[in-house]
């Protein structure tokens, strides 16, 4: 039978990547996001340059009630979903006391509760079949607060906890779930979060989205619970660990100002 993977935020960057990737190894895809045009522009590139099926869901995740629609639309079409990739997901800045709340409610909705619904639509069956993988995209952000982007940072730490706890709980059912934290990237996300000026892409080189793709890819593949590309993002991460509380706090706040 036919694999297939169900992608969110498929239109372009790291979920754009993974579409390719996913395609390469032949691969069924699932493509979710709102812009349909560039849905239907990649779905015809990928199935001509791979011979495979892609189906297009065009989608708004920040509404309550999509998920419930892009799996039931997958069904009725007779798709088994076999990889869950959570990529769909956007970022804010500046002093939540100030920040808007209807963007960050939203903020909330995509990169936490509709990455937690699709989850647990899919994995029942995946459980059934005793075969699956699931790639919730995360951050570096998840490993530390955020001052200056406090809510992003908050949904990511979430992702990364939910991805580990299942992860565990799956263990023995055939059935993975890898968390991929990757530091600043070259997606967009930086335009769209106001991030463009701050210290953190103007002094860290932003990786490529198709090296980062690969990254997360190849560690779901083999069923790793956590990958970080990128030594640099690596210490980031394992440093943090050991500094004081307050201390990473104020240079996160440096890094994001």
């Amino acid at each position: 039978m036919q694999r297939t993977a169900l992608i969110t935020g498929a239109s372009s960057g790291i979920g754009l990547e993974l579409a390719r990737l996913f395609a390469a190894d032949k691969w069924d895809v699932a493509l979710v996001a709102r812009t349909e045009p560039k849905l239907r522009e990649l779905a015809a590139q990928l199935e001509k340059e791979h011979g495979i099926t892609a189906h297009v869901v065009a989608a708004d995740l920040a509404r309550p009630e999509a998920p419930t629609e892009i799996v039931t639309t997958l069904i009725d079409r007779g798709i088994a979903i076999e990889a869950l990739v959570n990529n769909a997901g956007f970022g804010l800045s500046g002093e939540f006391v100030k920040t808007d709340l209807t963007t960050e409610l939203e903020m909330i909705q995509v990169n936490v509760t509709a990455l937690t619904h699709l989850t647990k639509l899919v994995l029942p069956p995946m459980v059934e079949r005793k075969r699956g993988a699931i790639l919730n995209v995360a951050s570096t952000a998840a490993f530390q607060p955020g001052p200056l982007m406090a809510v992003y940072y908050a949904t990511k730490a979430y992702v990364l906890s939910f991805s580990e706890a299942i992860a565990d709980e799956l263990r023995d059912t055939g059935v993975t779930v890898t968390a991929l934290c990757p530091g600043p990237t070259e997606t967009g996300f930086a335009s769209a979060a106001n991030m463009e000026g701050s210290r953190l892409f103007k002094m860290i080189r932003p990786a490529r989205s198709s090296d980062v793709a690969r990254a997360g890819y190849e560690a779901m593949k083999r069923g790793a619970r956590v990958v970080v590309p990128g030594m640099k993002n690596k210490l980031l991460t394992q440093s943090v660990r050991i500094s004081p509380r307050r201390l990473v706090t104020t240079i996160v706040r440096m890094m994001n100002g």
